[in-house]
């Protein structure tokens, strides 16, 4: 014990000479050092310095490591909680999907199920997309996707000054534009017109009809309820929503062939219980009957419920003279730009409109 009348308040030491007192005044000035080196080394590595920090330095605490998978986990929670609010529950599903091909991807190149997330570098993004391309056999497309979500919880720790050095820096991909497949007009009529044995087959024919006169995504009509349906200016029924994917506001005149299947399911036992406008399975089940219809109606390509709204945004509407800011808005769409991608316009309606101006030239010179 050092009393207070032998601590040297001016030199931080101890009063004396004895042998005893030299040993104290060398441990202190030991530590003294110690922690001079440790303020130095976190002032060096831009770190906070703080009572705590210098402790857990001097004690040779580490400070915690993220990881990969936790801070994924952690993201995709946070997103789960604002399903509704800033997200849907597709995206979610998507990223636990991406946190899955993560998870597997690091278990296959490096068996292990976790990784500091310091040590990511553009080898590691590398593999993992061509993990994706092979192993996953995932197209461009959706191995691009993929990426871009593992992209984003990089950002996350990037922002956070877990990561030093992008790893996505040089790194580039591209969504390659897809061939958009819609109905023609024949085709339409087979599928409306086919007349089937099973139940199941009619009614997820009659839904994704209803769509291709509506220009509804999956996720839209499943949530269609009775109260979403109005008189229009126009007198006539129009569905009024608010698009679950981008939150912008639609407004569709229902025209009778859609109104005929509306009613039809009017008093059907699923839309009574759960109030909605149309008895929607699951997109799975739907798809899959799909596949099934398209091929009783000898359609050449597999048709899913993505082809309904490719299919209102063509053959119904641009290709019948609806012009195609009208269609951007009835889909719901942002801009225009989005529109385009879906509205491949027929040489039928290309032939029909250059006529009109042949017609209009020749008046011009006679």
């Amino acid at each position: 014990m050092i009393k207070t009348s032998q601590w040297n308040i001016k030199s931080g030491k101890v009063s004396g000479k004895n042998p005893n007192v030299k040993q104290l005044n060398s441990f202190l000035e030991g530590i003294r050092s110690k922690l001079f080196e440790c303020y130095n080394s976190l002032f060096n590595e831009g770190k906070e310095i703080t009572c705590e920090t210098l402790r857990n330095k001097y004690l040779g605490i580490e400070e915690r490591k993220p990881t990969l998978i936790e801070v994924f986990k952690d993201h995709n929670l946070k997103m789960k909680e604002l399903i509704g609010k800033e997200f849907s529950k597709g995206t979610w599903e998507r990223y636990e999907t991406s946190l899955r091909h993560t998870q597997a991807f690091m278990k296959w190149k490096y068996n292990i199920t976790d990784i500091d997330v310091r040590h990511i570098n553009p080898g590691f993004v590398a593999d993992y997309e061509f993990y994706l391309r092979t192993v996953r056999d995932c197209s461009n497309n959706s191995a691009v996707k993929y990426i871009k979500n593992f992209q984003k919880i990089i950002n996350i720790c990037i922002d956070k000054e877990w990561i030093n050095k992008n790893p996505f820096v040089g790194y580039k991909s591209k969504i390659e534009t897809v061939d958009v497949r819609f109905l023609t007009d024949l085709q339409l009529k087979n599928i409306q017109s086919k007349k089937f044995i099973s139940e199941r087959l009619s009614i997820v024919r009659d839904i994704f009809i209803f769509c291709c006169f509506t220009g509804l995504a999956y996720i839209d009509v499943k949530n269609l309820t009775k109260h979403k349906i109005t008189r229009g200016i126009d007198g006539g029924l129009w569905i009024k929503i608010k698009r679950t994917k981008t939150k912008v506001e639609a407004s569709i005149p229902i025209l009778a062939d859609a109104q005929e299947i509306l009613s039809r399911y009017e008093n059907h036992p699923k839309c009574v219980n759960e109030s909605t406008a149309l008895p929607v399975l699951s997109n799975q089940k739907t798809n899959e009957y799909l596949k099934e219809i398209g091929a009783l109606c000898d359609i050449d390509f597999d048709i899913t419920f993505h082809t309904a709204r490719r299919t209102f945004a063509t053959t119904v509407t641009l290709n019948n003279g609806v012009p195609l800011e009208i269609v951007s808005k009835m889909l719901g769409h942002t801009n225009i730009r989005m529109t385009q991608h879906y509205a491949k316009i027929q040489d039928k309606k290309i032939g029909e409109d250059m006529l009109v101006l042949k017609n209009a030239l020749t008046k011009i010179k006679s």
